[in-house]
């Protein structure tokens, strides 16, 4: 094999578009960046266009979150009231205004929540991640290490780096989900349906100014509300509107693993069936809320399927390989540079496949139904598995940042290498 064989590139792209729809990272609303509306940089008392006042619908998307609600802010302007020599474009895409009173303004809106979006919207493709999955299955936990990983370590070895996208989102990770887990070592409280988490937002930037950041937006959606319709209906926007998802499923999920491991550690006989929800009603449930009105009953939305808590699986393990053998890949770290190194990951990839069809093959056959472009990993977020809700070491998470880096591969942001 020579030495340039070695790296597989993708087919060669199309050229770019003059710009990108926008897929707002707030409230995960597509649109033009020619239905955008901007944020006045200044008030007048005397101009009741230009007059501090409520924004009714920034309001209506923060007492969704249960944020305060701002009662001044500056008024909304219209590039279609604004002439057209004094709108301000870069890259064919409307990024400032100068209003009646000479005063530029660049805070760029979203038109439906009216949130501040980011400076590269509409010029580069709105890609977003969305972690999804089932009640207990460790979304905001696996959320934690994934975030936590790709800013000390991932970023670097992808030449990038991970930064929340303003202040208040760093504190709230900060306090609320980094500093109890990897300073204290206090597990995170499941997310409550009737609690709604306003989204995480981060940006993934290279250091190389010729590829675009990637914006990664982690909703925190409760559990529960993966199987409840009506819930959904609020939240399947963001996964509609993603380029790409991680899809979390707790092997306890799984019937027939968690029998085994409740007969290997000796717990009494249902004492966890009824916290768990199967990992295909997930699956259907989304199904019937967008994927059944895509081309063909698909969705082409690449999908990593992702078996958290993977510690636990060394209940299962034994030499002959039954389900899964004590030296196997899913139980080692791995770590990627540069590019997405495809042995390691054909590797894990084939290895959970085969468990899963072992495990539960009317999920897996559910994938394969549904989705055009999966891949199967395993992760633990903590490195090993705590006991009495309280964590027995440091925080050592294993392979969390893997599915994350097969998803830059797949958007064309990174190439894949063999070992």
């Amino acid at each position: 094999m020579s030495f340039f064989s070695k790296f597989k590139k993708k087919t060669q792209a199309a050229p770019p578009p003059p710009f990108y729809d926008i897929v707002c990272p707030f409230c995960f609303s597509k649109f033009s960046p020619e239905e955008v509306v901007f944020r006045a940089a200044h008030n007048r008392e005397d101009d009741e266009d230009y007059a501090l006042g409520e924004d009714v619908e920034l309001n209506r998307y923060r007492a969704r979150f249960g944020l305060d609600t701002v009662h001044d802010i500056e008024a909304i302007l219209y590039p279609r009231d604004i002439h057209e020599e004094h709108r301000i474009y870069s890259d064919h895409v409307i990024t400032g205004l100068t209003d009646r009173y000479g005063v530029l303004t660049r805070r760029r809106l979203c038109p439906k929540c009216h949130n501040e979006l980011p400076v590269t919207s509409g010029k580069v493709p709105s890609n977003i991640i969305s972690i999804i999955g089932a009640s207990q299955a460790g979304k905001s936990v696996y959320m934690t290490a994934l975030i936590h990983t790709l800013q000390h370590e991932t970023a670097d070895h992808f030449n990038a780096a991970c930064m929340p996208l303003n202040a208040e989102i760093s504190r709230k990770f900060r306090t609320s989900y980094e500093e109890p887990l990897f300073e204290r070592g206090d597990l995170l409280a499941s997310t409550q349906k009737e609690k709604m988490q306003e989204p995480f937002i981060f940006q993934f930037v290279f250091k190389d100014e010729r590829k675009p950041p990637l914006t990664l937006v982690f909703f925190d959606v409760a559990g529960e509300g993966m199987v409840d319709q009506d819930y959904l209906g609020l939240h399947g926007q963001h996964i509609k509107n993603s380029a790409g998802i991680l899809f979390m499923v707790d092997p306890l999920q799984i019937r027939s693993i968690r029998e085994k491991i409740r007969l290997k550690l000796g717990d009494k006989p249902g004492e966890w069936v009824s916290q768990y929800d199967e990992p295909r009603d997930v699956v259907l449930t989304m199904f019937g809320d967008f994927i059944a009105y895509e081309d063909k009953g698909k969705t082409d939305i690449p999908t990593a399927i992702v078996l958290t808590k993977s510690d636990m699986l060394h209940a299962l393990a034994d030499d002959e390989g039954e389900y899964i053998k004590h030296n196997s890949n899913i139980f080692n770290h791995a770590v990627h540079r540069r590019t997405l190194n495809l042995t390691e990951f054909e590797n894990i990839d084939g290895e959970v496949r085969r468990l899963i069809e072992k495990v539960d093959r009317p999920f897996k056959g559910t994938m394969d139904v549904y989705f055009k472009d999966t891949a199967y990993f395993a992760v633990s977020a903590l490195g090993s598995n705590p006991v009495d809700q309280r964590l027995q070491g440091v925080v050592s998470p294993i392979r969390v940042d893997e599915p994350f880096v097969w998803l830059l591969y797949k958007l064309n942001y990174i190439e894949g290498s063999e070992a």
